[in-house]
């Protein structure tokens, strides 16, 4: 494994986590009435912006992919912080204990990146960026079959996995385009 993985991730994660605690000043924690199929639904908007800017070659909104990429952390991290805790009207949450829930979100995402690159050599270093927005787009349209179903599979990881994957995937791309 490169020995700035970490450090990478870690930069990016920590400038996500710096977003997503400004956007929580300045709108509170409107986004804990959105029910986990809200998320995935904007992590799709998101991911196909991405997919439709990679394929056009030009975006005509002020704000390219990385703005993108960084959306999805932040949703899936959102999103999982709804599974764990579920969806509130009035939220009984503190600032500082979203902030924790969110940062310890991204860091489970941080293991399970360790544990897989140990595994694969970190493969996703020879990916076109394209790719891993594709890999985030199935992720998507898996969740929402796992939603469709309730929840229920049979064989398959749940939805968690699927967010924490989507995590993964989209904190390469952006170490991918930094790269570039």
């Amino acid at each position: 494994m490169s020995a700035n993985t970490e450090q990478e991730f870690n930069k990016i994660v920590n400038d996500c986590c710096n977003l997503f605690v400004k956007k929580m000043k300045d709108y509170g924690t409107a986004w804990r009435v959105l029910r986990t199929t809200s998320l995935t639904d904007q992590i799709f908007i998101k991911a196909q912006r991405i997919r439709t800017i990679e394929e056009k070659g030009v975006s005509k909104v002020d704000e390219g992919v990385t703005s993108e990429y960084i959306g999805i952390i932040n949703y899936c991290a959102m999103a999982l912080i709804q599974l764990e805790k579920g969806v509130e009207m009035n939220d009984s949450l503190s600032h500082n204990e979203i902030e924790n829930l969110h940062r310890s979100n991204l860091e489970k995402a941080r293991d399970l990146m360790l544990n897989k690159n140990h595994d694969y050599g970190e493969a996703w270093r020879d990916m076109r960026v394209s790719s891993l927005t594709d890999l985030i787009l199935m992720k998507i349209l898996r969740v929402k079959q796992i939603e469709d179903n309730k929840g229920n599979t049979i064989v398959s990881e749940g939805i968690d996995a699927n967010y924490l994957d989507m995590i993964n995937y989209s904190v390469f791309a952006l170490i991918r385009l930094n790269e570039k």
